[in-house]
């Protein structure tokens, strides 16, 4: 039976006694009416689960100790870079959720020109933790116990020059020279970064700069895709050719 795994952010330790947070807590309890002695696993993103025991529960707070802990072995072989434009509403925490369960070890948010989503200071702040959230919770249901690595929304321009050098570069785009057949393991140790457009696609300002930090597009076939699509489509297709989905 597998056991229910819970997130905390929270240094974690054998033998450990913790107070779980309220969300954490009325979940165990009144969506899945645990009580003292029912079991559970905690997971902070160190890659590690910490089996635990329920030592006391009411309505609104619930304590553990951890009995165990052990590490988790499912991340991905190939370290992916999801450079994501903002979509709008639900269509960038589908992306983050989905990105996650397919194993991405980060993502980047990106402003390009036809981004249409815009986030002041207060707005980005409260989207990020939100986002985090979704990764989560995205972690918490897949079984990874590594949280991929979420930056802060960048504009395009700025975010392509600071990608390391031995990155594997590629960027989705209809008139891409390559096939997803063309391309090759990054080197040993890097990343392959690819950039999704956003709803409106990349545009040719967009792609000239991307080319000049050295990225090459990627055509994933004959149809258009959308933004929420297309990432998650080439994702599953590089993880089948390169990653622990073949």
């Amino acid at each position: 039976m597998r056991l229910t795994r819970i997130h905390v952010d929270h240094p974690l330790a054998v033998g450990q006694s913790l107070a779980l947070p309220e969300a954490a807590s009325q979940h165990l309890i009144r969506v899945l009416r645990l009580g003292v002695g029912d079991d559970c696993v905690l997971f902070n993103g160190d890659g590690f689960d910490y089996r635990a025991v329920l030592e006391s529960a009411s309505k609104k707070s619930v304590t553990v100790r951890l009995a165990a802990r052990d590490r988790v072995a499912c991340e991905s072989p190939l370290r992916v870079v999801l450079a994501q434009a903002l979509a709008r509403g639900e269509k960038m925490d589908w992306v983050l959720q989905k990105a996650t369960e397919l194993g991405v070890a980060a993502i980047a948010p990106i402003i390009t020109e036809h981004t249409e989503v815009r986030l002041d200071a207060e707005r980005g702040e409260r989207r990020m933790s939100h986002w985090r959230g979704v990764i989560a919770a995205a972690c918490q249901q897949c079984g990874r116990a590594q949280l991929p690595q979420l930056s802060e929304p960048r504009a395009l321009a700025d975010w392509a020059v600071s990608v390391p050098p031995d990155a594997l570069r590629l960027a989705l785009h209809p008139g891409g020279q390559l096939a997803l057949g063309d391309v090759p393991a990054p080197p040993s140790g890097a990343s392959l970064i690819l950039v999704v457009g956003p709803e409106g696609g990349l545009s040719e300002r967009d792609m000239s700069q991307l080319q000049r930090a050295g990225f090459s597009g990627l055509r994933l076939g004959p149809r258009v895709l959308r933004t929420e699509t297309a990432g998650l489509a080439a994702l599953a297709a590089l993880q089948a050719r390169l990653g622990d989905l073949g």
